[in-house]
């Protein structure tokens, strides 16, 4: 059954959603994202997809207390990224009791880099992040894109032990109009050891039943919930209904 992680999102200490990563299109859905945690966490949910969006643009994680006080108060098992961009970094994060790291662009700039970091840490805690538009990784706040393929990145980085990667379609993420299943098929057909996470345009309980259906791993649900497309009850009986 696939794992459904709601995801809050960092901006000045704030719960945010962008639209399509634009930092433009920000709109601020709670002033104290650790009492959203909690209610997540009062709903049974376990595991929270955390951003820190301040980080990634300063290239350094910045909301790290906030990490800390989610940890501490829900006791949720919490996967965090942004501004993981050395080892030092991705120390901290541990150290403020993420479960899982996650290294976006980084691993596509420098992935010798990503790889050694595999290497020190494990592939069961650090995952990689790959945002897609038309087929092509975004990075750097999705401004540029590299020129390897998906599929020659993922084949080095299988050699090096990796198993975990959410996968961001760029122009659904933020737009509730369904996530991209024909994406994810073709990637999990062609790499079936990867446990892969769908993120972006999830508006819907069936459009999570159908990425379930396609055999995804899990899934990443942001918008949908703050604006009451999903509801945290709707979680709770999907979990009941599948025992």
């Amino acid at each position: 059954m696939i794992e459904i992680i709601p995801a809050i999102d960092i901006i000045g200490g704030k719960c945010v959603r962008l639209s399509q990563g634009d930092y433009d299109k920000c709109k601020v859905y709670s002033e104290k994202p650790v009492d959203v945690a909690k209610e997540f966490a009062d709903n049974g949910i376990k595991k929270l997809h955390l951003i820190d969006l301040d980080g990634a643009k300063s290239n350094e994680p910045q909301n790290l207390d906030l990490l800390n006080a989610i940890v501490t108060e829900t006791g949720m098992k919490v996967e965090f990224g942004g501004g993981l961009k050395s080892k030092w970094s991705i120390r901290r994060a541990f150290d403020n009791g993420a479960e899982k790291a996650i290294c976006g662009s980084i691993a596509f700039t420098e992935p010798t880099v990503f790889s050694y970091w595999l290497d020190c840490f494990g592939p069961d805690v650090l995952t990689l992040g790959a945002d897609m538009k038309d087929g092509k990784i975004a990075v750097k706040g999705w401004s540029s894109y590299v020129e390897r393929n998906f599929d020659e990145f993922i084949k080095i980085f299988l050699q090096d032990g990796l198993k975990n990667v959410i996968i961001t379609d760029i122009d659904r993420d933020g737009m509730l109009e369904g996530p991209s299943i024909e994406l994810y098929e073709g990637i999990s057909a062609k790499f079936p050891r990867l446990n892969i996470t769908a993120s972006g345009g999830v508006g819907s309980m069936e459009d999570i039943m159908a990425l379930d259906k396609a055999g995804l791993h899990s899934v990443i649900v942001g918008k949908a919930i703050y604006e009451e497309k999903i509801k945290l009850s709707d979680i709770v009986d999907y979990y009941k209904d599948a025992r």
